[in-house]
Order: C-alpha cells, then sequence, then structure tokens
C-alpha cells in the first residue's frame, strides 16, 4: 500500500498531471514547466521542487526555496491604525517574497542549489524592499480596530467573509490572507492566485466594512453600496489597466485602488488622488459608455482655467483639516467622495448638497469653524478654501480681483458677504429677504444659450450657479456640473467682464460701448438671472443704468457680485452697490459715497467727477450729460 502511495504522489508531481490542469485551476504561472503560461521556465520537470523539498527541506511547510533576509519599508498612511513589521523568517509572507522581492533567484533552492532557469518575471510582480505602496501585511499585533474595518476581525480574529476563504494567519494579515500560491484561478478573470472571486470588491468587503457604525465616528466607507463606482456597468476596456474586470462595478475598490505597487504613497491609488480619477474621468474610451458630463478633466484643458490640483509643495492628505489653512489645492476627492458620490438624475433646488457630492465634508457657515460631516449644504464645502481659513491667495491666473469701498477685513472670506446680515447679497446662504422691487429678476435661469429657460429662480441659489463649468449640463451644456473649469475668468459659466483703469478716477481701458446684451456678450454672466434687454436698459431699477451701459461700463465698476460683508457711512450697501476702488476714485478729497435714497454718489470715475448734488462735472476727456439722477 505504502508502493501505491509513493507511486501516486509522484505521477501527481509529475509535469504531465500539472501541465494537465494548470490552464484550469491548479498551479498556473507557479509552474515553471515549458507551456504553463508562466514567464519562467526552469530544468527541473517536478513543479513543486521549486518551493517544496519532500526531504530535506526547510522545517516550515518543507520550504525547498532559499529564504529572502531583505529588510522593507512597510505601508504607513496618516489614517491606518495599524502598523507593519518585517515579516518573520521561513513564515508565510516571507516565503512569498523570497520570490517577489527580487533578491533571491527563483530556483535557488535548499536542496538542489540554483536550478537553471530561463525568462524573468513580469516587473509587476517584483516588489523590492518598498513595500510602502502594497497592500499592509505583517501587521505589529494586536491587531487595532478602525470604524471602516470588520468588527471580527479584533474581536474574533477572524475576517467578514462568509465562506472562509478570506482568512488571518495567526491572528495576522500575511500573503496568504489574500493569496493561494497553488491555485491560480480560484477568480477565473483576475487569475492571481486569490482565494475567492473578488468581483464586486468581494475581497477587500471581507475586512473592510462599510456599513459598521460606531457612535461619534465617520465611516469612510459609508454609503459604498449605492454609490455610482458600485453600481455602475460601464464598460471597462484592458487599455485602462485598472482592476482586471469587465465592468466598474465589477471593479469596484479596484477601480481606485491596486493592492501592489501601487503609484500613490498611500492608500493605495493608481495615481496620487487626482490622479486616480482621470483613468475614467479623461473623456477617452478607456470605460464606456461614459457620457460627456462625466469627462470633468476636459474642463482644465487650455483654454479653460480650474481648481488648482495639488502639488508637491501643497499635496493634499485624507486626514489633513476640513478647515484648509493655507492651502490651495482642490483635488477630485475635496469636493467628492469616491466611496460614496451618485449619479445626478435629476437637478435639485439650492441650497442642498447634490448626490455627487454625497458624504462630503464642509464647514458651518454659522462660524466659519464648526466642521460638518457630511456637508449639508453645497456652499458648506466650498467653505472648506472660502470661507474664514488663513492664507488665501490672489491668484492671476483667475483673472482681475475688483478691490472694493467697503470689505471686511478678509475680503476672501465668503461668510459676511453672503451672511443674512449682510446690507446685501446674491442669497447663497439664506433666502432672498430683499424688501426693495427686484423688477429685473427674470421668473426663470436662462439656459446657456440665453433663450431657453433653466431651472425656476426660487428663492436662493447655488455658488455653482455662477462658478461652474461653461459647457455644463444643468444648463443646456454637455459638461460636467461644477466649478471644474471654464474658458471665462474666476471659472464662471458665463462671461463677466471686469472694467479696468490706470489708477483710481483715470479713464477707463476696456469699455464696451453698444453693448452687446447676448449670451455671448460681456455681461451674460449678469443676463442669466436678469432681464438686461427689458429692464434694465430700459431704467426700471434704477434711472441711470441705460446711461452708463450704453457708455461701455461694466457692471462690476458698481456692484460687488457676491454681497457687502461689512457697513459704511458713506454707502449704504442696498442693491449690491459697493464700487471698485480700482476704477473709482474720491472726488476732491471727499470719500467714496452712493445714497439709494437720492440715487446719487460722490466720486470720480472715468475722469469724470460725480458731485453730492446729483451732478457732474465734465472733463476735458470726456464730455457727459449736465446732470445725472
Amino acid at each position: 500500500m505504502r508502493r501505491i502511495l509513493l507511486l501516486a504522489m509522484t505521477a501527481l508531481l509529475s509535469g504531465t498531471v500539472v501541465c494537465a490542469q494548470a490552464s484550469s485551476d491548479v498551479i498556473g504561472m507557479h509552474s515553471f514547466q515549458p507551456g504553463t503560461g508562466s514567464p519562467i521556465t526552469g530544468a527541473r520537470p517536478d513543479a513543486c521542487s521549486y518551493c517544496h523539498a519532500p526531504h530535506s527541506g526547510l522545517n516550515i511547510g518543507l520550504w525547498n526555496q532559499k529564504l529572502t533576509t531583505q529588510v522593507y519599508t512597510t505601508y504607513t498612511s496618516t489614517t491606518e491604525a495599524n502598523t507593519g513589521t518585517q515579516p518573520l523568517l521561513g513564515h508565510d509572507s516571507n516565503q512569498c517574497l523570497s520570490c517577489h522581492d527580487g533578491t533571491v533567484a527563483v530556483g535557488d533552492t535548499v536542496v538542489y542549489g540554483q536550478v537553471a532557469t530561463q525568462g524573468a518575471m513580469y516587473s509587476y510582480d517584483v516588489f523590492g524592499s518598498n513595500m510602502q505602496p502594497s497592500h499592509p501585511f505583517s501587521l505589529v499585533m494586536p491587531l487595532k480596530d478602525n470604524i471602516d474595518l470588520a468588527a471580527s476581525l479584533v474581536a474574533s480574529g477572524t475576517t467578514a467573509d462568509p465562506t472562509g476563504a478570506v482568512r488571518l494567519i495567526g491572528g495576522n494579515v500575511q500573503c496568504s490572507s489574500c493569496h493561494d500560491p497553488h491555485v491560480q484561478g480560484r477568480d477565473p478573470v483576475a487569475q492571481n492566485f486569490l482565494v475567492k472571486n473578488s468581483s464586486g470588491g468581494q475581497m477587500c468587503l471581507s475586512c473592510h466594512d462599510p456599513t459598521r457604525t460606531i457612535s461619534g465616528q465617520v465611516n469612510p466607507l459609508a454609503d459604498w453600496g449605492t454609490s455610482a463606482h458600485a453600481l455602475s456597468t460601464a464598460q471597462v476596456s484592458p487599455s485602462a489597466q485598472i482592476g482586471n474586470y469587465s465592468t466598474v462595478a465589477a471593479d469596484a475598490c479596484q477601480g481606485c485602488h491596486t493592492p501592489h505597487n501601487a503609484g500613490s504613497t498611500s492608500r493605495l491609488l493608481y495615481g496620487q488622488n487626482e490622479q486616480a480619477c482621470i483613468s475614467c474621468h479623461n473623456g477617452g474610451s478607456n470605460v464606456s459608455p461614459m457620457p460627456q458630463y462625466a469627462n470633468a478633466f476636459s474642463e482644465y484643458a487650455s483654454p479653460k482655467v480650474g481648481h488648482p490640483f495639488e502639488n508637491s509643495s501643497n499635496p493634499h492628505d485624507a486626514a489633513e483639516s476640513v478647515l484648509l489653512n493655507t492651502n490651495r489645492h482642490a483635488t477630485c476627492v475635496d469636493c467628492h467622495d469616491g466611496h460614496s458620490s451618485e449619479a445626478v438624475t435629476q437637478f435639485t433646488a439650492p441650497p442642498l448638497l447634490r448626490v455627487s457630492q454625497k458624504d462630503v465634508a464642509g464647514i458651518s457657515a454659522s462660524d466659519g469653524i464648526t466642521v460638518l460631516t457630511p456637508a449639508v449644504n453645497q456652499y458648506d464645502n466650498c467653505l472648506r478654501c472660502h470661507g474664514t481659513s488663513s492664507g488665501k491667495q490672489v491668484l492671476p491666473i483667475y483673472g482681475y480681483l475688483p478691490v472694493r469701498a467697503v470689505s471686511a477685513s478678509d475680503p476672501l472670506n465668503m461668510i459676511p458677504q453672503f451672511a443674512a446680515t449682510a446690507t446685501s447679497s446674491h442669497p447663497v446662504m439664506h433666502t432672498s429677504s430683499s424688501t426693495l422691487p427686484q423688477p429685473s429678476l427674470l421668473p426663470y435661469m436662462l439656459n446657456e444659450d440665453g433663450i431657453t429657460p433653466g431651472r425656476a429662480m426660487g428663492t436662493q441659489i447655488f455658488c455653482t450657479d455662477c462658478h461652474n463649468s461653461d459647457d455644463n449640463r444643468e444648463f443646456g451644456g454637455s459638461g460636467p456640473n461644477g466649478p471644474h473649469g471654464s474658458k471665462w475668468f474666476h471659472i464662471l459659466e458665463r462671461q463677466y467682464q471686469f472694467s479696468q483703469a490706470p489708477a483710481p478716477g483715470q479713464l477707463i481701458t476696456n469699455l464696451y460701448p453698444n453693448p452687446d446684451l447676448s449670451v455671448n456678450g460681456p455681461y451674460a454672466m449678469c443676463g442669466k438671472c436678469h432681464d438686461l434687454s427689458n429692464q434694465i436698459i430700459q431704467n426700471t431699477s434704477w434711472v441711470q443704468h441705460s446711461t452708463h451701459i450704453n457708455a461701455g461700463f461694466s457692471c462690476s465698476v458698481c456692484h460687488t457680485a457676491h454681497g457687502i460683508g461689512a457697513t459704511s457711512a458713506n454707502i449704504d450697501g442696498t442693491s449690491l452697490v459697493d464700487f471698485d476702488v480700482n476704477v473709482v476714485g474720491s472726488n476732491a478729497g471727499a470719500p467714496i459715497s452712493y445714497s439709494s435714497t437720492t440715487g446719487t454718489c460722490v466720486l470720480v470715475c472715468h475722469g469724470t467727477p460725480h458731485n453730492a448734488d446729483g451732478s457732474i462735472t465734465a472733463s476735458s476727456a470726456r464730455r457727459m450729460p449736465a446732470r445725472i439722477r
């Protein structure tokens, strides 16, 4: 009987039997016999002998491959609760790395010496000494719990995999927790020696739990099950080089993350933050059908300008403060949560956050400091950068920025400008509360063609009703919604020109006389909501609108676009009147002033003094009407 068993074992280890099964579910590329598809072929025909020896092997698993003694840089991140340590010599992970770190030649055996081999391992299967871009393993014990981990990992030393295929080894994460080196094809698509089929993220969800809740903590994977990435049936092209499966939903976690040799320094992303998003959202053929409005990166192509991505001196990190001080990056994940974001199927009314930004963080407008996780309103998310944060900058790429006569101490802080206590403001952070008649307001915002009606006006607006992609689909275009990028200054949806002068009070160098009031003209942004032709130019709001517009002055000379977040004894602040002091100067040293009661101002504009009694003084440079009221 013993002889029969030995003969059977010999047959099992022979090249003939292994080769016949390698194409289905046995050793596969770990068999170095010719014809198995492995990039390496060796002189010994018995596949098992490259790793095992029936006699005289090392004492753990009859191990035959010489063991690596490499010291590794292990995975770290600012959000990782568990830290790695060096794998134990001779144990699971060390055995795998004895080929996969590239320091020991394949076939360098204990019993047979160096077995002659041809070929080389694929580069993506060689990890070297840097394990930072690979999934953490060989962790410091005991394991530490975290809200996005399955509770059973720490509580009982088991994973949440109902099949038991994904398991902890000695209570720890090791290579063999996820890989079975003896069976290549349990996952018939991936063919990566996985212990189970991982389509739909099954491997990852064995340890990472999106449904777990702990009081006072935020699960970063929450709402994964209803997210666009978890449900999308769009086809993924092999040219994308992301994941192993045919659809975005099947790739699941692997659509953004890779367990080995990631392109980022942490979180196993294919590239640093927005680089991981580009593979799909670049309008190419990597994913189809990919609607044009999901092609966010076209909005950053010249001549368009968008929010600034991170760089080496200003990197994004998942653990950074929600209130972004001294920070000018706006990477994709600052505004979108890839684990939760859903496709927008209908455009809801402001101010609530839309589902494409589901679960992103924000800052409360009530004090500019309180963190909201998640944000409730769209503007909460914008206030991460455009509120009380310090170190804000004015960047020339966004175009000219007016300087207002009445301004709070931080002119880049939007909270006082849009607050309900502001003297006047566009209704972004509060409902419209003006008691003054507003005859110029249209019943509907106009679409990008300037003709067809878009969303009903309502009592409140979004930040993105003005700061939006110039071809966004909400208002009639085919591109993405939101301030990804625009061909117009300040990431505005439509053209909004700023009159400028060499010095305050001097002649304006860029007038727009005989105004084009269409969607192609310099007043197009204001014309989205205000009836320029039938109201503004007809003086229904103010008797001198037509005089100024026909002369070519832009709206920005007299009006602030956001709101007036401070008070002044000289400018009463109604109707967003707040002069640009780069363009408007003092009249004989008198304070720049405006009274809505009399409709008069005191200042010098375009070389022409405006006097307190409503008269103007004609200058030699420009003749004006004798009196303006």
